[in-house]
């Protein structure tokens, strides 16, 4: 057995590969495996990746050979890569590109690699109802709005299609990006925005224009997609969770394009109107009419010739958007996330409507280099009064959560740490409507909720960004798309179960890098002796995959 003492890597049969941190190499072998094998979990010492199909096809999309790959873990292995593994790999990543979708004038046509596989595949049930009229023994022809679903169903299969058939032209929108915003302060994308946004658009060639670039919290998503649109120049469409991020993209578009307000258009609950960048929430567009089953919203796919449409924090995707996308692949598409994950394990969904995985940069290298700011994570286990107790032990199962999530002791702690931070710009987040407003009650400190509207929610976040309020009660309505950027305190009372997910997005609600330097804190309050306890062990163990410090204070009962 050859041993490299100096190597990084780790490589076990089952296609896990550890990577010690403080080996000499760590970094070396770090980019040479980050194309194609996920992070999982990052915590002090050892980081784990994971080799899965989807990453290797990630990966040969993106044009990586599968050489390059096991080359890549020979050559940074501690001990010699199992047999198996290099034979999985290769079996996998061959299988993209077996599959071609090409276009030839207004018909698709899908190619095979070889006849075995043109047979087989002509007799999956899945795929052969997608299957037009044979042209020869390795091409069928495809009907175009069967395109996204063929996709899915050729990666359900285990062979996923490459998509050379291209794009239609949309109408032209002449937009730059300006070196100097309207705010009067110098402007210029970050290296990795401006990498993000050329690996998607590729000089617009057919390889490009479709796919899913994954930065942290607070680094700039919004950006890349802007500087997308700039690169495209034509209509395009965006989508985001909720109508204060369709408030922040128009503020920016505005702020650091050439745009004129009139060429920014907003599609929402208020106001229903279309331009050449047209702003929409998944909200409107998932609406529908429970007696018909119509979707009413969707019209504004084909209300005008977009070029491009962003899916802003996709890994939200509804389905009613996923089945809709399966008929835009004409389209090019773009999507923005902090984190693939998906509650719902529709990543596979992602692979084949949006896109690949474009782009991909860790939180903690981000942080590194000063472009999002560092976070201490606390988790707060506080007591239940007797009382309480006996409550919580006696209630029906599915009623313990809850019971355990409004701990009114919580509140003893929340003015505890209000007085500590008394200096910061600080956010209080819960799940439950009446501990947030018994919470607002206590601290004088306004509160967003689902019914605060539009306009009291801009203003109430307005007064935060300028220094006039020092701390906001949010709902789950602050886990999504909210920028705040001063906030570097954010106090969680309450969550959603054991949500990774949004263990992610309210972390960066105070990720936004401080002018001072400061780094942010993220308390956790969680019941002592409860379910809550088991739930918050599995959103801590999110942080730690990441790389974060995470300390456990237990409080006197």
């Amino acid at each position: 057995m050859v041993y490299v003492a100096d190597n990084a890597l780790i490589i076990q049969s089952d296609r896990s590969v550890l990577l010690e941190v403080h080996s000499p190499r760590a970094e070396a072998a770090r980019e040479a495996i980050a194309p194609f094998a996920e992070l999982v979990k990052s915590p002090e010492h050892i980081h784990t990746y994971q080799i899965s199909p989807l990453s290797i096809w990630n990966a040969r999309a993106a044009g990586m050979h599968v050489a390059d790959m096991i080359a890549a873990l020979r050559e940074h292995a501690k001990y010699p890569m199992p047999d198996a593994v290099a034979q999985e790999i290769e079996a996998l990543g061959s299988r993209y590109g077996l599959t071609v979708i090409e276009r030839e004038g207004d018909c698709l046509l899908l190619k095979m690699a070889d006849q075995p596989l043109a047979e087989l595949l002509s007799r999956n049930e899945s795929v052969a109802k997608f299957l037009g009229d044979r042209r020869s023994a390795l091409v069928f022809e495809v009907n175009a709005g069967d395109r996204g679903v063929l996709k899915q169903a050729l990666l359900g299969a285990g062979y996923p299609a490459e998509d050379l058939a291209g794009y239609v032209e949309g109408d032209a929108l002449s937009i730059e990006l300006r070196s100097v915003s309207q705010s009067g302060q110098p402007f210029s994308l970050r290296d990795y925005q401006k990498e993000a946004a050329e690996v998607f658009y590729q000089a617009g060639s057919v390889r490009g224009g479709s796919g899913v670039i994954v930065l942290p919290c607070g680094a700039g998503k919004t950006m890349v997609g802007m500087a997308a649109i700039a690169a495209v120049q034509e209509n395009t469409l965006v989508l985001t969770s909720s109508l204060t991020s369709v408030r922040q993209w128009r503020r920016e578009l505005l702020d650091k394009t050439t745009l004129p307000p009139e060429a920014i258009a907003e599609y929402s609950g208020e106001t229903k109107q279309t331009g050449p960048i047209t702003l929409a929430t998944y909200q409107i567009l998932s609406y529908h009419d429970h007696k018909t089953g119509d979707f009413p919203h969707f019209q504004l796919f084909s209300a005008r010739s977009w070029g491009l449409i962003i899916y802003d924090e996709v890994h939200l995707l509804p389905a009613p958007i996923f089945r809709i996308t399966a008929e835009l692949q004409a389209r090019r598409r773009l999507g923005l996330t902090a984190t693939l994950i998906r509650e719902d394990g529709k990543e596979g969904d992602v692979f084949a409507l949006i896109g690949p995985k474009r782009y991909d940069v860790p939180w903690r290298e981000l942080e590194g280099r000063g472009f999002i700011a560092a976070a201490e994570c606390t988790e707060i286990r506080v007591p239940q009064d007797l009382d309480r107790q006996m409550e919580y032990a006696l209630a029906e199962k599915r009623q313990q959560f809850r019971i355990a999530a409004e701990n009114p002791r919580k509140a003893e702690v929340v003015m505890s740490l209000l007085q500590q931070q008394a200096e910061h710009r600080i956010l209080i987040i819960g799940e439950y409507l009446d501990q947030l407003k018994h919470l607002a009650e206590l601290t004088n400190l306004p509160i967003v909720t689902g019914k605060t509207s539009q306009r009291d929610r801009d203003q109430l976040y307005e007064q935060f960004r300028a220094g006039k309020v020092a701390g906001l009660i949010l709902s789950r309505v602050g886990n999504f798309a909210l920028d705040l950027p001063d906030a570097d305190v954010l106090i969680q009372v309450s969550g959603k179960y054991g949500s990774r997910q949004e263990e992610a997005q309210r972390l960066g609600r105070v990720l936004r890098p401080k002018a001072d330097g400061r780094s942010a804190q993220f308390f956790t309050l969680v019941s002592l002796r409860t379910c809550e306890e088991d739930f918050a062990r599995h959103r801590q163990l999110f942080l730690a995959e990441q790389g974060y410090s995470y300390h456990i204070q237990v409080l006197d009962s």
